[in-house]
């Protein structure tokens, strides 16, 4: 054995001679090694002296190869004594040697790797998938940093390349005078280039080695054009601005963020293209809705859907709008917090604390409880409780949308119950992010392990209250000393030009929900927080700022809802109508029966008739399960079964929440207010 395993290496070494040879002697190298591995060849002399041959060659490339270096290493020192060379012909001249250099090293380590990987693979069992798997691993990092080598030899030889064309342009500008115009261009050139110099980062060169870095293989893409000859010039001018897409072996699609050249202005076509098709598309579905009955913004997940992966897959840039959409929830919860005052706050703290904490506290008893007689996971059936007892905010605030807020004198309006509970859920999905990590690790804990991290837990609830008790002060702070002053100088500096005044406005509302991130508190809290802090200034403030913001948030929460619909998949739905329905409603009906239940327990006897509209307006799901489902998808806690069955589950329970809030508001609030409120 000892013996094959001698021959097959040296037959691998002579076939690499064959490719450091010249092509001819490659092929009968190549038929003779057939030959030898199959017993057919020649007699043992021959064998023998075939393959000393080859290693000859080997050793004499080898040999040849030290006695190269040896030489550019006297023409460097040579170069660089050298004083009737200016400073760019050195170093043009020295670079081109070092990359040389380069070249022969990496072409010897390529032999020794090569015959390193077919003795590794004569020693492996072929019936092996984890060692075939490992090997393969191997030789696919191998690969990749060859890639990565070569690519960087690439670059230094563009940068050799540019350093010869200025040593080329310095010779000709000793040879001959320059004119006035030539100098300032020569001028302007050299501090060009000092710029590009300054502001290059070395992004790649500097993360390379960074711990946690992966050379991965990706495809470069572009456009198909009908006409590729009348686009030849337009696809290289894309290929120089670095607007081409990256694919990944993943499937996971890439695009520029930041170019190498930061002195040209470049846009993302794709992301202009899918703006501007939802905003074409989604007014005829706006209409539609409209129409029969519906929310427009069902119109606008409509256009998601027939936009997305389910539809046309006409959106290429799907992060960026989804990114995008955040805003229109921002600027959503900005306007809620507008309309909804500190002193309404100041009324309904308790009931807006404890509701939302009885109602999950119950779901998690319930999921548990289900989960134990379906034998799910303690984690994923909490994970899943969690998600399920979150309402939607955005949804809520458009129904909410221009309704009367007062009741009877003294009595609890509907309004403020649930805009403080749906706030108080947003606290939760904030703390329930944060805890997220610990939820998975405890899958795979001990018993002596849980314990740890139960505390843990505790201690990140106690983080978590300490950041709002810090929010709260913060909110204190800016209420009695700043809030005042700003919009009146706000005011003052805005007469006759309303820009001032939303840039100041955007500008507040940025700074809020940067605060409640950094205190590890959600950014929708400080967004509401900031309306909240405005309202406090009087109702004509409040008026004039929601003329402003808007309709701002009107186009925002259009991209915001049909980035939903970008995660709605139809045929998913119609394959499993029936068991998706039975999950939909089970989960509207407990929402809303344990909603009942809780209110009936904390709300003061003389507004209990509110319980019903409150209900039914917690009686969906929110579309952050979007977010916390795909996070929990990754980290290995549900299935991706289970994923698009929250998917699913949330999208048929936003559709029928329109249905839900009319029948409560035909129900329990007096005429008068009902056509506001609908």
């Amino acid at each position: 054995m000892q013996a094959i395993g001698f021959v097959s290496l040296w037959t691998l070494s002579s076939l690499l001679c064959g490719h450091l040879a010249n092509p001819g002697e490659h092929e009968d190298v190549v038929k003779h090694a057939i030959k030898l591995h199959r017993g057919k060849g020649a007699v043992a002399t021959q064998r023998k002296q075939w393959v000393l041959e080859s290693c000859r060659k080997l050793s004499g490339l080898l040999r040849q190869k030290n006695v190269v270096l040896n030489k550019l290493k006297n023409a460097i020192r040579a170069v660089e004594k050298d004083t009737g060379l200016s400073d760019e012909e050195k170093l043009f001249q020295v670079h081109t040697f070092e990359i040389f250099q380069k070249e022969l090293n990496e072409s010897e380590n390529s032999v020794f790797q090569a015959i390193h990987g077919l003795q590794r693979a004569l020693q492996g069992d072929y019936k092996d998938v984890v060692n075939m798997k490992e090997s393969s691993r191997q030789r696919l990092e191998a690969l990749r940093e060859a890639a990565i080598k070569e690519e960087m030899e690439y670059v230094e030889l563009l940068a050799a390349e540019k350093h010869q064309v200025e040593a080329l342009k310095n010779m000709q500008h000793q040879n001959k005078s320059l004119s006035i115009l030539d100098e300032i261009l020569e001028d302007v050139r050299k501090a060009a280039d000092r710029l590009e110099e300054e502001i290059e980062e070395h992004a790649f060169d500097d993360n390379k080695s960074v711990r946690g870095v992966n050379f991965e293989a990706v495809l470069r893409v572009e456009e198909d054009e009908a006409n590729s000859k009348t686009n030849a010039s337009k696809r290289e001018v894309e290929d120089d601005l670095g607007l081409s897409m990256l694919i990944d072996s993943q499937n996971n699609q890439y695009i520029l963020t930041k170019p190498r050249d930061s002195t040209i202005p470049r846009a993302d076509h794709h992301f202009i293209k899918d703006i501007v098709t939802i905003g074409m598309l989604s007014l005829p579905c706006g209409w539609l809705c409209t129409t029969i009955g519906l929310p427009t913004m069902f119109g606008y997940v409509i256009c998601g859907v027939l936009l997305g992966p389910s539809g046309l897959n006409s959106i290429k840039s799907i992060v960026q709008v989804e990114t995008l959409g955040e805003f229109g929830v921002f600027f959503t919860l900005f306007l809620v917090g507008l309309e909804f005052s500190p002193e309404r706050l100041r009324k309904v703290w308790k009931i807006s604390l404890q509701g939302p904490c009885y109602m999950t506290v119950l779901m998690i008893a319930f999921g548990l409880l289900w989960g134990h007689l379906l034998q799910i996971r303690p984690t994923q059936s909490v994970f899943i409780s969690t998600c399920l007892s979150l309402s939607s905010t955005p949804l809520v605030s458009r129904f909410l949308a221009g309704s009367v807020r007062g009741d009877k004198e003294g009595d609890i309006d509907y309004s403020s119950v649930l805009l403080g509970m749906l706030v108080m859920q947003d606290v939760q999905l904030g703390l329930f992010i944060a805890v997220m990590p610990t939820l998975i690790q405890a899958g795979a804990s001990t018993y002596s392990s849980i314990v740890k991290e139960i505390l843990r837990i505790l201690i990140l609830i106690g983080q978590i209250l300490f950041s709002l008790a810090a929010v709260f002060l913060v909110c204190l702070v800016i209420k009695t000393y700043l809030i005042g002053p700003y919009y009146r100088k706000l005011h003052t500096e805005s007469k006759g030009n309303k820009e001032i005044l939303i840039l100041g406005i955007s500008a507040f509302i940025f700074l809020m929900l940067t605060i409640t991130e950094l205190l590890d508190v959600s950014m929708e809290l400080g967004c509401f927080l900031a309306g909240a802090l405005i309202s406090s200034q009087g109702h004509m403030v409040t008026e004039e700022i929601m003329s402003c913001i808007e309709p701002i948030r009107d186009f925002l929460a259009i991209i915001f809802f049909a980035s939903i619909g970008l995660h709605v998949f139809p045929t998913f739905v119609i394959y499993e109508l029936t068991v998706l329905l039975f999950l939909t409603l089970s989960v509207v009906i407990m929402k809303f029966v344990l909603a009942v239940l809780v209110l009936s327990l904390i709300l003061p006897k003389s507004s209990q008739y509110i319980k019903w509209i409150v209900s039914a307006g917690l009686a969906q799901v929110s579309e952050f399960s979007f977010v916390l489902g795909s996070r929990a998808r990754r980290a290995g806690i549900i299935s991706r079964e289970v994923y698009l069955l929250i998917l699913s589950v949330t999208t048929l329970s936003l559709l029928l929440a329109p249905a839900l809030w009319r029948a409560a508001i035909m129900k329990c609030v007096p005429r008068p207010e009902r056509r506001s409120s609908t």
